[in-house]
């Protein structure tokens, strides 16, 4: 099995990030599956919708790539998930977004979710997801570390000290939403959660903190599974309406134009 995974960060700037991802998610993958992780150039870095909807597309373009190029799935890691419902409606192997896999997995495990989310400019966006997944009543509080991607790097370097600094920071900035009600704990991010992934049975108070990046990488490898076992694909109805070889080569074809 072969799954792509999108990042939303620059693979040089950010480096020891991508290295200790791809490690992780090959580390944790099931035997015979392998798991490549592409970056974004430039990188969603000045966060907000336009950015989002920036680096939505280039994902877009790399899943259509990705299929073509014999991959069994497709991983939006990037929480907002954005672009997601139109890269499904694009592809026929699975497309899971890393926000909505762990939303519903986290509803599994408690009824009141606390999400610790990057920057506070993503409260509103998590909000909105949470809605668009059906779980908008499921939200107690959503947080904002107030972090850029390179605040992690030292930490993913291999420094233990830069790792425990900012673990602390985490699990404080969670502690008020458990106070406030939420029984699970979500990082809202690749980059939070990745940093928590050694962190085994990790809890904040009562809650359990859901690994996001493990969560997305079974996911993927779930359904790819059921897809082979029972045909499961998406509906092709109202949902996911699957897009046709025209519609697919105009939105190419628009992202060769600014290539050239």
């Amino acid at each position: 099995m072969r799954i792509f995974w999108q990042s939303f960060v620059d693979a040089s700037v950010n480096a020891p990030y991508m290295a200790r991802l791809s490690e992780y998610l090959n580390g944790i993958a099931a035997p015979g599956t392998t798991v490549h992780v592409e970056g974004i150039s430039p990188p969603d870095r000045e966060f907000g919708r336009l950015a989002e909807l920036r680096c939505a597309v280039r994902a877009i373009d790399n899943g259509i790539a990705a299929e073509e190029g014999g991959f069994d799935a497709f991983v939006m890691g990037h929480f907002q998930d954005p672009g997601l419902y139109e890269l499904r409606s694009a592809l026929d192997i699975p497309v899971i977004g890393t926000g909505e896999a762990t939303l519903l997995a986290a509803s599994q495990l408690g009824r009141r979710l606390g999400l610790v989310t990057l920057d506070p400019v993503f409260e509103v966006w998590h909000y909105e997801q949470a809605e668009r997944y059906g779980l908008g009543d499921r939200i107690v509080h959503v947080t904002g570390l107030g972090c850029k991607p390179e605040d992690f790097a030292d930490a993913f370097a291999g420094d233990a000290a830069a790792q425990a600094r900012m673990i602390k920071d985490f699990v404080a900035c969670a502690l008020p939403l458990v106070e406030r009600g939420a029984d699970v704990v979500i990082p809202a991010g690749v980059l939070p959660g990745l940093l928590i992934g050694k962190e085994h049975g990790l809890k904040v108070g009562h809650a359990p903190v859901v690994n996001c990046a493990a969560v997305a990488l079974k996911s993927a490898e779930m359904w790819v599974q059921l897809r082979k076992l029972n045909g499961t694909e998406p509906s092709r109805g109202p949902s996911f309406k699957r897009a046709s070889a025209q519609a697919r080569s105009d939105f190419r074809a628009l992202l060769a134009r600014n290539s050239r």
